[in-house]
């Protein structure tokens, strides 16, 4: 199969981006592929059109990590993104078909001036993250504040190509409590609209209950938001295109939670947030997702409510 091995791994820095490179070389180059064009590939994974979960991180294109299933798609920048600041919020791809679509559209929008923020038929990227947290971007959250992470500075690839992708990406920044790292595992298995998170924060290097915040981008204001009675998800439904996008956020078992809603004038910094605490080993697992009325599969806020409420008991 076409793509990254089953695992690899970078950090930021020369050294360790030469051997990044030398990683997509040895597997690009094994499969047949011109090594000056290492990381573009001629054939997507899945382009005989079996669905699967997939991922890799993108070094054509600012070291993106990008992952899939045959539902959704989702990003997030990476180290040598021009974006400053806060961008590790999660963007979502929209998709029609049950194919992979990440090397396909990376290739045509970088060789080919096919842009994926256009519609070709297959879905694109509409969905604005820049430095919001998208959809179930993480933060720490101090006296009513968010303080979110800037861009991942080491990935690590664990499965890709069958049933399940499951990577991790490494963050960290200083917060008002001192200096924080997030050890972020996401997995994404075929046929399920929600990515899972498990986290793993350190607080001046050592594990620590941390007060964390999950959003949920509300587009300055653009988008309705609501919560399950018990506070299990929380929820967003807006239109965009003509089209209705519902994004969540979901907190599995009995962790205490809170809901707090930031609106604000200020690009990207209104959101609703899912507020809850790492336990005192630094753990924090939840999931968050979309649905995009187009690819006529949840099509409305309500169905979209079901599918949560579902999702929340275990359904």
């Amino acid at each position: 199969m076409f793509g990254l091995p089953a695992v690899a791994m970078r950090t930021t820095g020369p050294a360790s981006r030469l051997a990044a490179v030398l990683v997509l070389l040895a597997g690009a180059c094994g499969n047949g592929t011109d090594p000056e064009r290492a990381g573009v590939r001629e054939v997507a994974p899945g382009a005989d059109g079996t669905p699967m979960a997939y991922g890799r991180i993108v070094p054509e294109r600012e070291d993106d990590f990008a992952w899939e299933n045959d539902k959704v798609a989702f990003r997030v920048y990476g180290p040598t993104s021009r974006g400053q600041g806060p961008v590790s919020g999660v963007d979502a791809w929209f998709k029609k078909v049950s194919y992979p679509i990440i090397d396909k559209w990376y290739a045509e929008h970088l060789q080919q001036n096919k842009s994926y923020h256009v519609n070709h038929g297959e879905g694109y990227d509409v969905f604005h993250v820049g430095s919001s947290r998208g959809v179930g971007g993480t933060a720490v959250w101090v006296r009513g504040a968010p303080y979110p992470a800037p861009k991942f500075e080491h990935w690590e690839v664990h499965r890709s190509g069958g049933e399940m992708v499951e990577f991790t990406l490494r963050y960290a920044w200083e917060t008002p409590l001192g200096a924080v790292t997030e050890q972020k595992r996401i997995s994404l298995a075929l046929g399920s609209r929600l990515y899972s998170v498990d986290s793993v924060f350190t607080l001046n290097g050592r594990p620590a209950s941390v007060p964390i915040a999950i959003g949920l981008t509300t587009h300055d204001g653009a988008a309705e938001w609501s919560a399950h009675e018990d506070v299990r998800w929380i929820s967003t439904w807006e239109v965009i295109d003509g089209y209705g996008v519902g994004a969540a956020a979901l907190l599995d078992g009995g962790r205490p939670r809170r809901i707090a809603h930031t609106a604000s004038e200020e690009k990207d910094a209104g959101h609703i947030w899912l507020v809850t605490d790492s336990d005192e080993e630094g753990t924090l697992a939840f999931r968050a997702g979309f649905a995009w009325q187009a690819d006529g599969d949840i099509t409305s806020p309500g169905q979209w409510k079901a599918f949560l409420d579902a999702a929340a008991s275990g359904g």
